[in-house]
């Protein structure tokens, strides 16, 4: 398949897979408190418990099916991870208690993996010198859906309640599920690749700055997850009022995604030229400032106004980080490197949510974003110090119309090879030549009589003339 039709597939895939979440997750503290009675003493609580038991889940199983994605097939997983998802949003539909809710997001946990599967099947196809702007344009996707789905969600939660958003989010689901199956194929294997085994994960993790990148990108989701829970009730105290909440509330929240899905793709072409180490860093530094000036308004347009210029920031965090590891890893570990990747990630979603729950619990809301920003610009600072020079050299300059670098290295090294080998084969059949025309003129002279000189020197004439014929052919 050509790189740009499957780009073009799975970022619609993307964008229907993004706001599937995005139309449910902002909103869970409302659904718990107002459909499935949980009490407000045990409301935060059960918020962060619920949040934090599908990423814990999650970050146990991601590792084997990134490893199963190089094994077993990219589209297999991509199908397991979007028919299961649906089923558990059809199932979160018809809970009761906070506890049905709890196993569904267990089960939810299980069936994860869409999003680093679908990196992976795109990196599969794409060319080297486009491995940026395609990152930025799957972020950028990502983030539309992000948009889409609280916008959506909170239309569809304010008119006909918050279970419709869960069965909407399910036939999403199973559309990615049929497209997956009818219009993508299975990215073909290099041959060396066929018969390589798979890295082991200790490999990988020995990997030059692969662990700090795992560590920044687990953090920084877990600095995500400690805002996102409390964002909508912290929107009711900044108004004052709990009227049109839902929807308030994901209108702020589509703000970022607007801004993100603008920056993303220019973070990615930034990266593609300057080196995606000075955009992770500085998207993680600015960032960081933003949110926890997002601690000074206490009123709702401001905060807002902080919150779009947020997504800003953000957009570039997680393009350049997935940029960094398709630039160290081949299409045989890439799947297994995602994988990782993603398991990071969702165990800093897993702290992220129980520590944001337990703060909202004990201190004011707002100190939060201070908390979280400050967390952001030290992980910006731990990259910046940290990183190896692996990590900072900015990506090769590539025309679109050749070759990859490795196609390149390898034809050089072949032609170097054939170069030595007949350079050796010609030395060979001239030394052949010279003994050949030296054993003639031993046996033309020891044929002569030694007396007759004219014959002798004739034949020295004869000898020689030949001998240097022989040696100008060869």
């Amino acid at each position: 398949m050509n790189w740009k039709v499957v780009l073009a597939i799975m970022t619609c895939n993307v964008v229907l897979m993004s706001a599937s979440y995005t139309m449910l997750i902002p909103f869970l503290p409302l659904y718990l408190r107002d459909e499935l009675g949980a009490s407000p003493d045990s409301l935060n609580l059960w918020t962060g418990a619920i949040f934090a038991i599908s990423f814990a889940v999650c970050a146990v199983m991601a590792p084997i099916w990134g490893k199963m994605s190089d094994s077993k097939g990219k589209k297999l997983m991509l199908i397991r991870s979007s028919s299961l998802i649906a089923l558990t949003y059809f199932c979160g539909a018809l809970v009761q208690s906070p506890l049905q809710l709890f196993f569904v997001r267990i089960l939810q946990g299980f069936a994860a993996g869409l999003w680093p599967a679908s990196l992976a099947l795109v990196s599969a196809y794409t060319p080297k010198n486009k491995i940026g702007i395609c990152m930025g344009v799957m972020q950028s996707a990502n983030i539309c859906g992000g948009i889409l789905g609280p916008l959506f969600g909170g239309v569809l939660a304010q008119a006909f309640g918050i279970r419709t958003s869960f069965f909407i989010a399910a036939g999403a689901l199973l559309f990615i599920t049929l497209i997956t199956i009818f219009f993508i194929k299975e990215p073909p294997k290099a041959e060396e690749n066929k018969k390589a085994p798979a890295p082991s994960y200790k490999e990988l993790l020995h990997r030059e700055g692969l662990g700090l990148i795992l560590l920044a990108t687990g953090l920084t989701n877990m600095v995500i997850l400690l805002l996102q829970p409390i964002m909508t009730l912290y929107i009711g105290h900044l108004r004052g009022s709990d009227e049109n909440l839902v929807l308030i509330s994901g209108l702020v929240f589509s703000l970022s995604g607007i801004a993100g899905a603008v920056a993303a793709p220019i973070w990615g072409r930034q990266g593609q030229s300057l080196g995606f180490f000075k955009t992770l860093v500085t998207s993680l530094a600015i960032a960081g400032t933003l949110i926890a000036c997002q601690f000074i308004p206490n009123t709702l347009i401001p905060f807002a106004i902080l919150q779009f210029c947020v997504g800003l920031g953000f957009s570039g965090i997680f393009p350049s980080a997935n940029a960094m590891i398709i630039n160290m890893t081949s299409p045989l570990e890439r799947g297994s490197a995602f994988g990782m990747l993603f398991s990071a990630q969702q165990i800093g979603g897993a702290i992220g949510p129980i520590l944001g729950g337990l703060i909202a619990t004990f201190v004011n809301l707002a100190s939060i974003f201070f908390l979280s920003g400050l967390i952001l610009v030290l992980i910006s600072l731990m990259v910046f110090l940290k990183a190896p020079a692996a990590l900072r050299g900015r990506p090769h300059e590539q025309v679109a119309s050749r070759p990859s670098q490795d196609i390149i290295e390898s034809i050089k090294a072949e032609a170097a090879k054939e170069v030595a080998a007949e350079l050796a084969a010609e030395e060979k059949a001239a030394d052949a030549a010279t003994t050949r025309a030296e054993a003639i003129k031993d046996a033309a002279l020891n044929a002569l009589h030694p007396q007759d000189d004219a014959a002798e020197a004739k034949a020295h004439a004869f000898v020689d003339s030949n001998a240097t014929e022989a040696k100008e052919k060869a």
